[in-house]
């Protein structure tokens, strides 16, 4: 797997391990199989803010939403900029038939946003929008990501639509994603980076990033002040 210069990062440990600056130049986001046991990296963003223990990275250079018309799991149009318009908003990219990242991570996040609904007003978290989209579209049609997504969380948005369209809408974030292609096996995978986007309400701007080492807890600790658009 290819791999650009600044910084690269092993993801068979969940450790994270960041050099210390008031601005680094850090944020790898690469191509991550779901089911392989490596993936690299490439540098596309100055983050700050960061630590050893900290699931979350601040970016001093936050990410512009991208302009993403696709279709949910209604069969209906979702113009993602203008749905989530000054709405607190978590974006990741995967697929239904992902057999460990892709459920591991929307389900941490579908149990810490139901702690956080114990202990705050509805009204603080009505406006989150959780929003899903395949890197599988052949296979991930409107009924099958229904289905898939009603079994962790039936208010996350699910979006599917054209490849190519998903494709050049997740570059914009920085996050790589390949054509689904076969395994020596004959199973059908996707490569896909494997980071959580958090968007502010205040500024609609992608300004934290989460990789797959996020726990349930640490979505859970950091979504108040998601909520707000306030860093983690």
């Amino acid at each position: 797997m290819h791999t650009n210069t600044k910084m690269t990062k092993n993801t068979k440990s969940t450790r994270k391990t960041y050099a210390v600056g008031a601005l680094l130049v850090a944020a790898v986001l690469g191509l991550s199989a779901c089911g392989s046991e490596d993936a690299s990296t490439t540098a596309v963003a100055e983050v700050s803010e960061t630590g050893p223990t900290k699931a979350s990275t601040v970016l001093d250079r936050p990410f512009v939403k991208p302009d993403l018309v696709l279709t949910d799991t209604e069969g209906k149009s979702y113009d993602l900029r203008e749905e989530t318009k000054g709405k607190p908003t978590l974006i990741y990219f995967g697929y239904t038939n992902c057999p460990d990242v892709c459920p591991l991570t929307m389900n941490n996040i579908a149990v810490a946003k139901k702690e956080v609904s114990k202990k705050l007003p509805k009204s603080e978290l009505a406006n989150l929008r959780i929003v899903f989209v395949t890197t599988d579209p052949e296979r991930d049609t409107p009924a099958e990501l229904g289905k898939w997504l009603k079994g962790i969380d039936p208010e996350i948005v699910g979006l599917t639509g054209d490849f190519d369209k998903i494709q050049a809408g997740a570059l914009k974030l920085g996050i790589s994603i390949a054509p689904p292609t076969k395994d020596k096996n004959g199973k059908t995978v996707s490569e896909h980076g494997t980071q959580v986007i958090a968007f502010s309400p205040k500024t609609d701007a992608g300004y934290v990033l989460y990789d797959k080492s996020a726990t349930v807890q640490d979505y859970e600790k950091d979504l108040p002040k998601l909520l707000k658009g306030a860093k983690p």
